[in-house]
């Protein structure tokens, strides 16, 4: 910015209108020349106005810079009149003009504000300067000496404006030359152009110098204790390391080496692998040369940490006595039998093989039912250390394998991290929840653990952190998982899989008379002077307040009535609470569980059909009717794929068998079946309920009822065959607590009979089909008889003799 010679105000003709610029985030003064961009429809048009008249207009500073439209009252009221001395057309439609300050003028009204502003001003002439008086020439020295100042401090102002400061002793000029280079913000730089007094504004502005000058010191101060904290490092740096020269002359020992030797003894006594115990001797000898406050030093000391700290050579001795091992196992855990007889199995054989490698188990089966604790157990019986890794929602690799040392915080993976806290090579390692691990860019954490989960290749598993081998073939993996489904096929392939399937009602009684109610009467702060269990208030609460395959619900429940027994005893209720039917819905309310109004009588076109889940068996009703229409089949109930195929198939076979049947040729010509399956918000999907469906489809088509106590499960062919199913012993739980007599199970699965209780099978007959047919004439009230053939029959009667013709009948009596 430049500033021009002071012009004689007579000189100067200024209109009393003018075109208005609002520039935004500077405030000009006269005399002073910079350029400008101008973007705006309205500030273009204002330019091009003054542009075609005498090149002046109104300079004034809009108070929002973030306002692209201001209005009248958004604009400071006091600016500069500005000739445009030169003006330049961008390429992206803006303006360039180059402006110069002549005089101050205040806007008194506004005459339109479209297509621009246009405004009346009266221009404002400053105070006349008072006779040159020694304060005035101090105030303007002190100016000079303040500006001086704190260019000296760093504060970037050209030297021409220094040479014209130098040179110039008109306080108003002064004040608005220095005003207009130190970088005032806006709302001060417009009060200091409002000030008509030069002494006033000179004041002011020597101010904001003094204030500026505060700054700028505060920080030279700052980065002058920044330069000399570094000089500090960097002195004590040379002084350490002569001092280190100095100890090992005189052959003394500092902090540094005994933290050397310690990590050498402690990488003697870990007996680690040779090639293992050579790389820990390398990576310490490399500490040993390092400077103690380098970044690797810090990283190769941390990695050392680790390898002394990992039971390289540290076991647990097995506790191998058969007999000890199941008592323990019968303790902790009632029934179970398959999971236990493993593990006798696995003790049995370490006990005749010393070397024999740990078994990888998975335990698959719905939540609740114990698989987490029976890890536990295993392990109390073992004798062994107990090690748990949730897995769930795990989507890095580094989890599993660990970071490369390169990276800052890096660490090693769930199964070194797992070790360590063990402190043994052979403990129970419980990967908890298989079936919910993810994956992404991060990497498959699935697929690291098929080294981990592969007894042939875990006895060289390298961790990305250590780098070296680990023997993991001690260790026993056991995993958990709700569903094999979500599980990866090679790494499943891996592992012995035993599925724990729900618990009967007997099961669960005794459970909870042998564990819950205890655990809950001590978790509660009683004794079994306070409260009293009867096994029919148990039963009425896993039948009646409870639905599920596990015990958490049925625990929940014993827990809530044991907390209100609790505060009776706390308010001074000194007796003896008995749980009984009677008194059950007291404590818990309303039975939260009832008979299904489904099952109350004989209806057609409802099967009971039986369902797997996560969780358990279900029981699935199916629905079908029969309308007039044009032959569509109408599936609902949130059906999968799987399941409107076997609904198409069963169709299909009905069809085929309409003769059999007595039904229409065109029956599914004339009418529109609907196959509906309630709970239509959850998804169902899978072929196991093609027998249900085709049994209600006979059933609506033929009106004849089915029976309400006849369950049935299993897949169907176009030819009829009934083929078989998975979760059999779930299905048959479900159906026995809900109350079902008969369950129809196809022939192939006669085999999976063995996994089911024998109490169970006790309470609900088991029948085996191979054909439809078998299972119509079993959940029907009536099979549908077939009609006789077209055929001639003879007639017997008194007195009478001939032939007669019996004609089938066609059409369903309705």
């Amino acid at each position: 910015m430049e500033i021009e010679e002071r012009r004689d105000s007579e000189d100067l003709t200024i209109p009393d209108v003018l075109p208005l610029l609002p520039i935004r985030d500077v405030v000009v003064y006269p005399y002073m020349i910079l350029p400008l961009f101008v973007g705006r429809e309205l500030s273009i048009n204002a330019v091009d106005k003054a542009l075609a008249g005498d090149r002046l207009i109104l300079l004034a500073t809009q108070k929002d810079i973030n306002d692209e439209d201001p209005a009248p009252d958004g604009i400071y009221q006091v600016g500069t009149v500005a000739m445009i001395m030169r003006m330049l057309k961008l390429p992206d439609g803006r303006i360039k003009i180059l402006v110069q300050g002549l005089a101050k003028a205040k806007i008194t009204e506004f005459e339109n504000e479209k297509p621009y502003y246009q405004v009346k001003i009266e221009r404002l002439v400053e105070n006349p300067i008072p006779e040159q008086s020694i304060e005035n020439e101090a105030l303007v020295r002190t100016v000079k000496d303040q500006l001086g100042q704190i260019i000296a401090l760093g504060k970037a102002i050209s030297p021409e404006v220094l040479i014209i400061v130098e040179n110039m002793q008109d306080p108003g000029n002064l004040a608005d030359l220095v005003a207009s280079n130190i970088g005032l913000k806006v709302e001060d730089a417009q009060s200091l152009l409002e000030t008509l007094d030069p002494i006033q504004k000179l004041n002011r502005v020597n101010e904001f110098l003094i204030k500026e000058h505060e700054l700028l010191s505060m920080q030279v101060k700052i980065q002058t204790t920044a330069k000399e904290e570094m000089g500090k490092s960097q002195r004590e740096y040379y002084l350490r390391e002569q001092l280190r020269a100095i100890q090992q002359e005189l052959g003394e020992s500092d902090g540094r080496s005994e933290e050397i030797a310690e990590l050498r003894k402690g990488i003697e006594q870990a007996k680690m692998p040779k090639d293992v115990e050579k790389e820990a001797l390398k990576q310490l000898g490399r500490l040993e040369q390092m400077h103690p406050d380098s970044a690797e030093s810090a990283t190769i000391r941390t990695f050392l940490d680790w390898m002394v700290d990992l039971p390289w050579s540290k076991s647990t001795r097995d506790s191998l006595d058969i007999k000890k091992a199941q008592k323990i196992l019968d303790e902790d855990h009632y029934y179970l039998k398959k999971i236990k007889e493993r593990i006798l199995e696995f003790l049995a054989v370490r006990k005749l093989h010393k070397k024999m490698k740990g078994p990888i188990l998975c335990f698959v089966g719905p939540p609740g039912v114990g698989k987490t604790s029976l890890g536990k157990s295993i392990a109390r019986a073992m004798g062994r250390k107990f090690i748990r890794a949730s897995l769930g929602g795990t989507r890095d690799e580094a989890e599993i394998r660990g970071h490369r040392r390169t990276y800052v915080g890096a660490l090693p993976g769930r199964i070194i991290q797992g070790l360590k806290q063990a402190g043994t090579n052979n403990p129970v390692f419980m990967l908890d929840e298989l079936d919910k691990l993810g994956s992404d860019f991060r990497g498959d954490p699935s697929s690291a653990l098929l080294e981990v989960l592969d007894p042939e290749q875990n006895f060289m598993f390298s961790d990305h952190y250590i780098n070296l081998p680990f023997d993991l073939s001690n260790v026993m993996f056991i995993a958990t998982a709700n569903q094999i489904d979500t599980i990866p096929r090679p790494l499943l392939d891996r592992m012995e899989v035993i599925n724990l399937a729900g618990y009967t009602e007997e099961e669960k009684l005794e459970i909870a008379k042998r564990y819950l109610v205890p655990r809950q009467i001590k978790e509660n702060g009683l004794s079994e002077k306070h409260i009293a269990f009867t096994d029919e208030a148990i039963k009425t609460i896993i039948a009646s307040y409870t639905r599920e395959a596990g015990l958490r619900n049925l625990e929940r429940e014993i827990g809530t009535i044991c907390r209100k027994i609790a505060k009776k005893v706390a308010e001074g209720e000194n007796r003896r609470f008995m749980i009984n039917v009677q008194n059950i819905a007291r404590y818990l309310g309303p039975p939260k569980f009832i008979r299904e109004p489904e099952m109350e009588k004989n209806e057609v076109g409802l099967v009971t059909g039986l369902a797997w889940t996560p969780v358990g068996g279900e029981v699935l009703y199916i629905e079908a009717t029969v309308m007039m229409g044009k032959g569509g089949l109408i599936l609902t109930g949130q059906l999968g794929d799987v399941m409107k195929e076997s609904a198409q198939a069963a169709l299909s076979w009905i069809r085929s068998k309409n003769k059999e049947l007595q039904l229409n040729n065109d029956f599914y010509q004339t009418s529109d079946i609907h196959i509906h399956v309630p709970a239509g918000a959850i998804p169902k999907d899978g072929p196991s309920a093609g027998v249900s469906m085709t049994t209600a489809l006979v059933s609506a088509l033929t009106k004849i009822a089915v029976r309400k106590d006849v369950a049935m499960t299993g897949e169907i062919t176009l030819r009829g065959k009934v083929l078989p199913i998975g979760g059999l012993k779930e299905k048959i739980l479900a159906a026995v607590r809900a109350g079902v007599k008969t369950v129809i199970i196809p022939f192939q699965n006669e085999k999976d009979l063995e996994d089911v209780p024998k109490q169970i099978l006790k309470k609900v007959k088991i029948v085996p089909v191979k054909e439809i047919d078998e299972v119509l004439k079993i959940a029907l009230v009536e099979f549908p008889k077939a009609p006789p053939t077209s055929k001639t029959v003879s007639a017997k009667k008194k007195g009478a003799t001939g032939k007669l013709l019996v004609t089938p009948p066609t059409g369903i009596v309705v």
